[in-house]
Protein backbone atom coordinates (compact mmCIF):
# COMPACT_ATOMS: atom_id res chain seq x y z
CA UNK A 1 0.00 0.00 0.00
CA UNK A 2 2.65 2.49 1.13
CA UNK A 3 4.55 1.72 -2.49
CA UNK A 4 1.25 2.40 -4.27
CA UNK A 5 0.42 5.71 -2.76
CA UNK A 6 4.09 6.82 -3.37
CA UNK A 7 3.86 6.38 -6.85
CA UNK A 8 0.29 7.96 -6.94
CA UNK A 9 2.08 11.02 -4.98
CA UNK A 10 4.54 11.50 -7.36
CA UNK A 11 2.22 10.71 -10.27
CA UNK A 12 0.22 13.42 -8.70
CA UNK A 13 3.28 15.96 -7.91
CA UNK A 14 3.80 15.63 -12.10
CA UNK A 15 0.16 16.20 -12.62
CA UNK A 16 0.43 19.56 -11.18
CA UNK A 17 3.71 20.44 -12.87
CA UNK A 18 1.71 19.63 -16.07
CA UNK A 19 -0.83 22.63 -15.30
CA UNK A 20 1.59 25.08 -14.19
CA UNK A 21 3.83 24.06 -17.62
CA UNK A 22 0.43 25.39 -19.68
CA UNK A 23 -0.16 28.08 -18.29
CA UNK A 24 3.49 29.39 -18.61
CA UNK A 25 3.63 29.07 -21.95
CA UNK A 26 0.46 30.46 -22.88
CA UNK A 27 0.93 33.30 -20.78
CA UNK A 28 4.74 33.43 -22.49
CA UNK A 29 3.19 34.16 -25.92
CA UNK A 30 2.35 37.37 -25.06
CA UNK A 31 5.53 38.30 -22.75
CA UNK A 32 6.60 41.73 -23.64
CA UNK A 33 3.90 42.82 -26.05
CA UNK A 34 2.23 45.13 -22.97
CA UNK A 35 -1.21 43.45 -22.59
CA UNK A 36 -0.98 42.21 -19.27
CA UNK A 37 -4.70 41.23 -19.14
CA UNK A 38 -4.51 38.99 -22.21
CA UNK A 39 -1.55 37.43 -21.20
CA UNK A 40 -3.44 36.59 -17.71
CA UNK A 41 -6.81 35.45 -19.40
CA UNK A 42 -4.72 32.59 -21.28
CA UNK A 43 -2.80 31.68 -18.29
CA UNK A 44 -6.46 31.29 -16.65
CA UNK A 45 -7.34 29.05 -19.70
CA UNK A 46 -4.48 26.77 -19.92
CA UNK A 47 -4.61 26.14 -16.36
CA UNK A 48 -8.34 25.33 -16.34
CA UNK A 49 -8.24 23.04 -19.15
CA UNK A 50 -5.26 21.40 -18.03
CA UNK A 51 -7.20 20.50 -14.92
CA UNK A 52 -9.52 18.37 -15.97
CA UNK A 53 -6.66 15.99 -16.46
CA UNK A 54 -5.57 15.85 -12.82
CA UNK A 55 -7.00 12.81 -10.81
CA UNK A 56 -8.45 14.80 -8.10
CA UNK A 57 -11.71 16.41 -6.65
CA UNK A 58 -10.86 19.78 -6.33
CA UNK A 59 -11.90 22.81 -4.95
CA UNK A 60 -10.42 26.46 -5.33
CA UNK A 61 -10.51 27.85 -2.19
CA UNK A 62 -7.76 30.79 -3.90
CA UNK A 63 -8.36 31.25 -7.47
CA UNK A 64 -9.14 34.47 -9.40
CA UNK A 65 -11.74 35.98 -7.98
CA UNK A 66 -15.42 35.56 -6.79
CA UNK A 67 -17.73 33.41 -9.45
CA UNK A 68 -19.38 36.78 -10.32
CA UNK A 69 -15.71 38.54 -11.16
CA UNK A 70 -14.10 35.57 -12.69
CA UNK A 71 -15.36 32.98 -15.66
CA UNK A 72 -13.31 30.53 -14.82
CA UNK A 73 -10.45 29.32 -11.89
CA UNK A 74 -13.48 31.19 -9.39
CA UNK A 75 -13.46 30.65 -5.88
CA UNK A 76 -15.18 27.53 -4.47
CA UNK A 77 -14.84 25.98 -8.34
CA UNK A 78 -14.72 22.35 -8.67
CA UNK A 79 -11.64 20.80 -10.99
CA UNK A 80 -10.20 17.58 -11.74
CA UNK A 81 -11.32 14.68 -13.23
CA UNK A 82 -12.29 12.57 -10.28
CA UNK A 83 -10.39 11.46 -7.11
CA UNK A 84 -9.51 12.10 -3.52
CA UNK A 85 -11.17 15.84 -2.01
CA UNK A 86 -8.59 18.67 -2.37
CA UNK A 87 -8.19 22.16 -1.83
CA UNK A 88 -6.46 23.99 -4.60
CA UNK A 89 -4.80 27.17 -4.65
CA UNK A 90 -3.76 29.04 -8.02
CA UNK A 91 -1.82 32.20 -9.36
CA UNK A 92 -2.50 31.58 -13.43
CA UNK A 93 -0.05 34.19 -13.89
CA UNK A 94 1.37 35.95 -11.03
CA UNK A 95 3.52 39.10 -12.65
CA UNK A 96 0.52 39.93 -15.05
CA UNK A 97 2.55 43.52 -15.32
CA UNK A 98 6.04 41.40 -15.23
CA UNK A 99 4.73 39.45 -18.21
CA UNK A 100 3.27 42.47 -20.58
CA UNK A 101 6.52 44.12 -19.75
CA UNK A 102 9.24 41.29 -19.93
CA UNK A 103 10.45 42.17 -16.47
CA UNK A 104 11.83 39.10 -14.17
CA UNK A 105 10.26 36.47 -11.74
CA UNK A 106 6.72 36.23 -13.41
CA UNK A 107 5.22 32.60 -13.06
CA UNK A 108 2.86 30.02 -12.79
CA UNK A 109 1.66 28.76 -9.27
CA UNK A 110 -0.47 25.86 -8.20
CA UNK A 111 -0.54 24.54 -4.31
CA UNK A 112 -2.59 21.81 -3.26
CA UNK A 113 -3.52 20.47 -0.07
CA UNK A 114 -6.13 17.97 1.59
CA UNK A 115 -9.30 19.08 2.07
CA UNK A 116 -10.03 22.39 4.51
CA UNK A 117 -6.07 22.94 4.95
CA UNK A 118 -5.48 26.34 3.25
CA UNK A 119 -6.58 29.54 4.79
CA UNK A 120 -9.43 30.86 3.13
CA UNK A 121 -8.76 34.22 2.19
CA UNK A 122 -10.65 37.07 0.84
CA UNK A 123 -8.87 39.00 -2.10
CA UNK A 124 -7.56 41.41 -0.02
CA UNK A 125 -4.59 43.00 0.93
CA UNK A 126 -2.38 41.01 4.02
CA UNK A 127 0.49 42.41 5.84
CA UNK A 128 3.58 40.18 5.55
CA UNK A 129 6.66 39.11 6.97
CA UNK A 130 8.95 35.94 6.26
CA UNK A 131 12.52 35.02 6.45
CA UNK A 132 14.42 31.80 5.40
CA UNK A 133 14.63 28.52 7.05
CA UNK A 134 17.36 27.48 9.37
CA UNK A 135 16.82 30.77 11.93
CA UNK A 136 15.42 30.38 15.56
CA UNK A 137 11.43 30.31 16.22
CA UNK A 138 9.69 33.72 15.93
CA UNK A 139 12.95 35.67 15.11
CA UNK A 140 10.96 38.45 13.55
CA UNK A 141 6.88 39.26 13.31
CA UNK A 142 4.05 41.50 12.63
CA UNK A 143 3.26 44.01 15.49
CA UNK A 144 7.10 44.27 15.85
CA UNK A 145 9.00 47.39 15.01
CA UNK A 146 10.72 47.29 12.29
CA UNK A 147 13.94 47.86 13.79
CA UNK A 148 13.84 45.29 16.14
CA UNK A 149 12.67 42.85 13.76
CA UNK A 150 16.30 43.81 11.43
CA UNK A 151 18.74 43.66 14.72
CA UNK A 152 17.23 40.25 15.88
CA UNK A 153 17.34 38.87 12.47
CA UNK A 154 20.99 39.98 11.91
CA UNK A 155 21.89 38.89 14.77
CA UNK A 156 20.51 35.49 14.35
CA UNK A 157 22.57 35.45 10.84
CA UNK A 158 25.57 36.71 12.86
CA UNK A 159 25.77 39.44 10.48
CA UNK A 160 25.46 43.84 10.71
CA UNK A 161 21.83 45.20 9.86
CA UNK A 162 23.46 46.89 7.35
CA UNK A 163 24.36 43.21 5.43
CA UNK A 164 20.65 42.69 5.29
CA UNK A 165 18.71 42.72 2.24
CA UNK A 166 14.81 43.61 2.67
CA UNK A 167 12.38 42.88 0.04
CA UNK A 168 9.61 45.52 -0.54
CA UNK A 169 7.00 45.63 -3.22
CA UNK A 170 7.39 49.51 -4.70
CA UNK A 171 4.52 50.56 -3.72
CA UNK A 172 3.27 54.39 -2.18
CA UNK A 173 2.22 52.63 0.89
CA UNK A 174 5.50 51.73 1.25
CA UNK A 175 7.18 54.46 1.73
CA UNK A 176 7.43 54.87 5.34
CA UNK A 177 8.34 50.92 5.78
CA UNK A 178 10.96 51.80 3.08
CA UNK A 179 12.16 55.01 4.83
CA UNK A 180 12.64 52.83 8.40
CA UNK A 181 14.43 49.86 7.09
CA UNK A 182 16.94 53.01 5.16
CA UNK A 183 17.03 54.62 8.96
CA UNK A 184 18.09 50.81 9.92
CA UNK A 185 20.89 50.70 7.98
CA UNK A 186 19.00 47.34 5.82
CA UNK A 187 19.89 47.51 2.22
CA UNK A 188 16.40 47.39 0.11
CA UNK A 189 15.35 45.34 -3.12
CA UNK A 190 12.75 47.04 -4.48
CA UNK A 191 10.21 44.95 -6.53
CA UNK A 192 7.64 46.21 -9.23
CA UNK A 193 5.61 43.31 -8.65
CA UNK A 194 5.24 39.29 -7.91
CA UNK A 195 5.18 39.45 -4.35
CA UNK A 196 4.61 35.37 -4.29
CA UNK A 197 8.33 35.04 -5.82
CA UNK A 198 9.78 37.99 -3.24
CA UNK A 199 8.30 35.91 -0.18
CA UNK A 200 10.25 33.14 -2.01
CA UNK A 201 13.10 34.85 -2.50
CA UNK A 202 13.98 34.38 1.24
CA UNK A 203 14.81 30.78 0.98
CA UNK A 204 17.03 31.20 -2.24
CA UNK A 205 20.02 31.87 -0.59
CA UNK A 206 21.19 33.02 -4.34
CA UNK A 207 18.80 35.76 -4.22
CA UNK A 208 20.35 37.63 -1.87
CA UNK A 209 17.16 38.54 0.07
CA UNK A 210 17.27 38.43 3.89
CA UNK A 211 13.59 39.67 4.88
CA UNK A 212 10.58 40.14 2.63
CA UNK A 213 8.45 43.16 4.39
CA UNK A 214 5.36 44.65 3.24
CA UNK A 215 2.17 44.08 2.53
CA UNK A 216 0.17 42.98 -0.72
CA UNK A 217 -2.17 40.20 -1.95
CA UNK A 218 -3.80 37.88 0.63
CA UNK A 219 -4.49 35.13 -1.88
CA UNK A 220 -0.60 35.50 -3.08
CA UNK A 221 0.01 35.25 0.45
CA UNK A 222 -1.60 31.98 1.16
CA UNK A 223 0.32 30.60 -2.23
CA UNK A 224 3.61 31.97 -0.92
CA UNK A 225 3.12 30.34 2.87
CA UNK A 226 2.30 26.86 1.10
CA UNK A 227 5.56 26.98 -0.33
CA UNK A 228 7.91 28.17 2.50
CA UNK A 229 6.19 24.86 3.98
CA UNK A 230 7.72 22.85 1.93
CA UNK A 231 11.22 24.86 1.00
CA UNK A 232 11.78 26.11 4.81
CA UNK A 233 11.31 29.26 5.86
CA UNK A 234 8.83 31.40 8.45
CA UNK A 235 6.09 33.59 7.62
CA UNK A 236 3.35 35.30 9.18
CA UNK A 237 0.32 37.23 7.48
CA UNK A 238 -2.44 39.15 9.11
CA UNK A 239 -5.81 40.49 6.81
CA UNK A 240 -5.86 44.25 5.92
CA UNK A 241 -9.42 45.81 5.91
CA UNK A 242 -10.48 49.07 4.08
CA UNK A 243 -14.02 48.95 5.65
CA UNK A 244 -16.52 46.85 7.45
CA UNK A 245 -17.59 45.01 4.45
CA UNK A 246 -14.33 43.43 3.95
CA UNK A 247 -14.34 42.41 7.34
CA UNK A 248 -17.91 41.24 7.27
CA UNK A 249 -16.57 38.91 4.25
CA UNK A 250 -13.91 37.56 5.76
CA UNK A 251 -16.02 36.39 8.68
CA UNK A 252 -18.61 34.92 6.27
CA UNK A 253 -15.72 32.65 4.97
CA UNK A 254 -14.68 31.09 8.15
CA UNK A 255 -12.37 33.77 9.86
CA UNK A 256 -13.44 33.89 13.93
CA UNK A 257 -10.85 36.47 14.44
CA UNK A 258 -10.35 38.53 11.08
CA UNK A 259 -7.79 40.13 12.62
CA UNK A 260 -5.55 37.49 14.17
CA UNK A 261 -1.96 37.16 12.62
CA UNK A 262 -1.37 33.83 10.74
CA UNK A 263 1.35 31.53 10.67
CA UNK A 264 2.53 30.28 7.91
CA UNK A 265 1.10 26.39 9.53
CA UNK A 266 -1.91 28.16 9.77
CA UNK A 267 -2.34 29.30 6.03
CA UNK A 268 -1.08 26.15 4.67
CA UNK A 269 -1.76 23.39 6.88
CA UNK A 270 -1.29 19.13 6.57
CA UNK A 271 0.34 18.04 3.58
CA UNK A 272 1.15 20.02 1.17
CA UNK A 273 1.84 20.45 -2.85
CA UNK A 274 3.31 23.34 -4.19
CA UNK A 275 4.57 23.71 -8.35
CA UNK A 276 5.53 26.85 -10.15
CA UNK A 277 6.80 27.33 -13.79
CA UNK A 278 8.20 30.27 -14.83
CA UNK A 279 7.07 32.33 -17.33
CA UNK A 280 10.30 34.87 -17.49
CA UNK A 281 13.67 34.46 -15.50
CA UNK A 282 13.76 34.83 -11.84
CA UNK A 283 15.96 34.46 -9.31
CA UNK A 284 14.22 30.90 -8.23
CA UNK A 285 13.56 29.94 -12.09
CA UNK A 286 14.46 30.36 -15.86
CA UNK A 287 11.74 31.69 -18.12
CA UNK A 288 9.74 29.96 -21.20
CA UNK A 289 12.05 29.63 -23.74
CA UNK A 290 10.58 29.27 -27.21
CA UNK A 291 11.85 28.10 -30.53
CA UNK A 292 11.00 26.94 -33.98
CA UNK A 293 8.31 24.16 -32.75
CA UNK A 294 8.58 24.26 -29.10
CA UNK A 295 9.84 25.53 -26.31
CA UNK A 296 11.72 24.72 -23.02
CA UNK A 297 9.80 25.35 -19.36
CA UNK A 298 11.56 25.02 -16.19
CA UNK A 299 9.72 24.01 -13.41
CA UNK A 300 9.73 23.68 -9.33
CA UNK A 301 7.82 21.28 -7.33
CA UNK A 302 7.76 20.56 -4.18
CA UNK A 303 6.23 18.66 -1.20
CA UNK A 304 6.00 19.23 2.66
CA UNK A 305 5.42 15.96 3.91
CA UNK A 306 8.63 14.92 2.15
CA UNK A 307 10.67 17.71 2.25
CA UNK A 308 11.30 17.04 -1.22
CA UNK A 309 12.04 19.86 -3.57
CA UNK A 310 12.54 18.98 -7.58
CA UNK A 311 13.65 21.29 -10.35
CA UNK A 312 12.58 19.66 -13.50
CA UNK A 313 13.33 21.02 -17.40
CA UNK A 314 11.00 19.92 -19.77
CA UNK A 315 11.23 20.01 -23.85
CA UNK A 316 7.71 20.80 -25.44
CA UNK A 317 6.87 19.72 -29.54
CA UNK A 318 4.75 22.21 -30.69
CA UNK A 319 3.74 19.77 -33.91
CA UNK A 320 2.34 17.08 -31.95
CA UNK A 321 -1.46 17.38 -31.72
CA UNK A 322 -0.51 17.39 -27.82
CA UNK A 323 0.91 20.79 -28.14
CA UNK A 324 -0.32 22.28 -31.24
CA UNK A 325 -2.50 24.73 -29.12
CA UNK A 326 0.78 26.20 -27.43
Amino acid sequence: MAVIEAVVDRNLALELVRVTEAAALAASRWMGKGKKNEADGAAVEAMRKAFDTVAISGTVKIGEGEMDEAPMLFIGEKVGSGGPQMDIAVDPLEGTTLTAKGGPNAMAVVALAEQGNFLHAPDIYMEKIAVGGGLPEDVVGLGVPVLENLRNLAQAKRCAVSDLVACILDRDRHKELIAKCREAGARIMLISDGDVAGVLAVSQPESGVDIYLGSGGAPEGVLAAAALRCIGGQMQGQLLYEDDSQVARAREMGLIDPHKIFRVDEMAKGDVMFAATGVTTGAMLKGVRRFGHGAMTHSVVMRSKSGTVRYIEAHHNFSTKTWAAH
